[in-house]
């Protein structure tokens, strides 16, 4: 059941925009955890803008493509502090695990075949 509308989506990729950007000071994450998260809050705004939908300024990625770029990136974002090796910051690994569950789900229940609300 696809319950988010590219509308809610586009305000939904921007509070994410957001979130990257204060979880270094609100969880306290520092070194690669936290340039990890200013960097994914510049990739998100830069996807986010760029993509035909609602809340794109710039248009050029097609939603659907955006769509495949979320099913990507939440899976990583998971696997991420294993991979890259701060699975032992516990607050850095639950922080990484919860917004990639979060990406996923948002994948699953958003309607990438329609860009209008």
């Amino acid at each position: 059941m696809k319950i988010i509308s590219s509308t809610t989506h586009g305000y939904l990729d921007f509070a994410t925009v957001v979130i990257f950007l204060l979880a270094p000071t609100l969880f306290g994450l520092s070194g690669l955890p936290a340039m990890l998260a200013y960097a994914l809050a510049i990739i998100h705004l830069l996807v986010t803008i760029g993509t035909d939908f609602p809340s794109g300024v710039a248009k050029i990625l097609p939603f659907p493509l955006h769509g495949w770029i979320e099913r990507v990136v939440g899976p990583l974002l998971v696997v991420s502090p294993f991979i890259l090796g701060f699975a032992d910051v516990a607050v850095a690994r639950n922080f990484y695990i919860l917004i990639g569950i979060i990406i996923i789900l948002a994948g699953v229940f958003t309607d990438y075949k329609k860009t209008t609300s």
